[in-house]
């Protein structure tokens, strides 16, 4: 990376955030902050790692200086080589020395499968890998640090926490005061701060880390992103994705053996999806026994030709039975109440939303029971909770395992302000502000949504006009950068009759 030039990127209360280094060919690296960047002359170590015997026998362990991951790897010949990210892992040199370090763990928003496992592995990293014996356990969320009673985290005292769903040391929403949070991180002594949670908890963590830098701390802010809907940005999936979908398969079997085993049956369930689609997409398209799939992304309807009822009296004179599956973002501005819950959120700040679920199966019951053409059975399921509250399976406690490694090696690093996770397969260090400003969704023009439209073989139900995406002031996306997170998308509209 020669001949490179850095730029430092602003955030709103005129911290630096983000460190933009350019090198040839269009290459752009977002790096993370580091505590270099505001405490001169500090110490290093070197990696306790390279004296230990388990690693040993590992060519080539360290992470290079300059290794850093591409955020596209589908490109053309002509193509800039584009955002990178710093590759994460272990360093030569640390900045900790393993017995100063006093860190702490701290579980934000909801519950996700995999909790209990980064909290295990972030204690063992520390543990066995740096030598590290202090570590708290913050309980009950943000407030937990003002609030609360901290846990003393031992390997001994996780050592079977994966076993089980939930964490160990609590969650709440909201709570979060800056502030208090800095002075009681200052008053304990606490120099490693991990911090896991979704958007709305690592919009936090970046004011921590911000604050934390204008008091001139030595404090690594570390995020590890949870969410359980897959809707945090640039990362190849949220820890827990893949647990959820699995276990989606119980729900939507169990709504299938209903459906087809009385007359015009009709199973709906009702799965997690705030604003973002994917864990009704995926299992969906893992089940192929969905008849039709409902997304936040994806606009429907029910009444007259084209809609909903429609397709549902088309199938089950096919079939004499159907599977609807339903996110609960969707369809809300359908909801005859939902203009006086639009402002209502909770203390994470999302907006509440209605039951989807229960209003979709009341709505068909009614329409059905109008028309007196065809008498159906339907069966409701809701296994939200049943979902959350799991263990995670044996590829996330992969996983999550990888994430807590990466977030320790980064944090002794003396790395600060970022959170980790995989770009195209590489664990990688990314900016708070990369993963707060939008979310992932569902992109409805993609062919993943395609690939799911054949398999139901629904309707699309984008009446009378479909969507197309545009590029404002660009040339339309190469199918070849097919399902890339967050597009900056824009949707113009054109004539097209509905699928029917």
């Amino acid at each position: 990376m020669s001949d490179q030039k850095s730029a430092k990127a602003m955030g709103p209360t005129g911290n630096l955030q983000m460190k933009v280094v350019k090198g040839d060919f269009g290459y752009v690296l977002e790096d993370v902050p580091h505590l270099c960047d505001y405490l001169s002359d500090l110490p290093t170590y070197p990696n306790p790692l390279q004296f230990n015997p388990a690693y040993s026998v590992v060519k080539y362990y360290f992470v290079n200086v300059d290794d850093t991951v591409a955020q596209k790897i589908v490109v053309h010949t002509d193509s800039p080589r584009g955002t990178h990210f710093r590759r994460a892992g272990p360093r030569q040199k640390v900045y900790f020395d393993s017995d100063e370090v006093h860190a702490c763990i701290v579980t934000c928003g909801g519950l996700c499968p995999g909790l209990n496992t980064v909290i295990r592995e972030i204690v063992c990293g520390l543990y066995h890998m740096y030598g590290v014996n202090k570590v708290l356990g913050i309980d009950g969320g943000y407030k937990g640090f003002y609030a609360r009673n901290t846990i003393d985290l031992t390997p001994k005292v996780v050592n079977d926490i994966h076993k089980r769903g939930g964490t160990i040391l609590g969650t709440s929403r909201g709570g979060h005061d800056t502030s208090k949070i800095v002075d009681s991180i200052q008053d304990r002594g606490i120099n490693q701060v991990y911090i896991i949670g979704g958007d709305g908890t690592q919009k936090g963590a970046a004011v921590i880390y911000e604050e934390i830098r204008r008091r001139g701390l030595k404090v690594s802010v570390a995020g590890i992103p949870k969410t359980i809907d897959n809707d945090i940005p640039v990362i190849d999936r949220s820890f827990g994705f893949d647990t959820a979908v699995e276990e989606a398969q119980r729900a939507i079997n169990a709504a299938h053996v209903e459906a087809e085993s009385i007359e015009n049956g009709i199973g709906v369930v009702k799965l997690m999806g705030r604003y973002s689609g994917f864990i009704a997409m995926y299992a969906t398209l893992a089940s192929r026994d969905v008849d039709c799939c409902l997304i936040p992304e994806s606009p429907f309807y029910l009444e007259g030709r084209g809609g909903l009822f429609e397709y549902i009296e088309k199938r089950l004179k096919e079939n004499g039975h159907m599977v609807i599956v339903i996110a609960e973002g969707a369809g809300q501005d359908l909801l005859s109440e939902s203009l006086q819950s639009m402002n209502q959120q909770d203390a994470s700040g999302n907006k509440l939303l209605k039951d989807v679920g229960l209003w979709i199966s009341q709505r068909i019951k009614n329409h059905f029971g109008r028309q007196q053409k065809i008498s159906i059975n339907l069966k409701y399921i809701d296994p939200t909770y049943m979902i959350r509250a799991i263990p995670s399976n044996a590829a996330d406690n992969v996983y999550c395992t990888l994430l807590a490694q990466s977030a320790v090696h980064g944090a002794m690093a003396g790395y600060t302000g970022f959170i980790c996770g995989p770009v195209n397969g590489r664990h990688s260090y990314i900016p708070f502000n990369h993963i707060t400003e939008k979310q992932n969704k569902v992109v409805i023009t993609d062919r993943m949504w395609a690939r799911l439209l054949s398999s139901t073989n629904q309707p699309s139900f984008l009446n009378p006009k479909d969507v197309i995406e545009v590029q404002e002031g660009e040339e339309p996306p190469t199918q070849l950068l097919e399902g890339e997170n967050c597009k900056d998308s824009k949707f113009a509209t054109k004539d097209i009759p509905s699928m029917t």
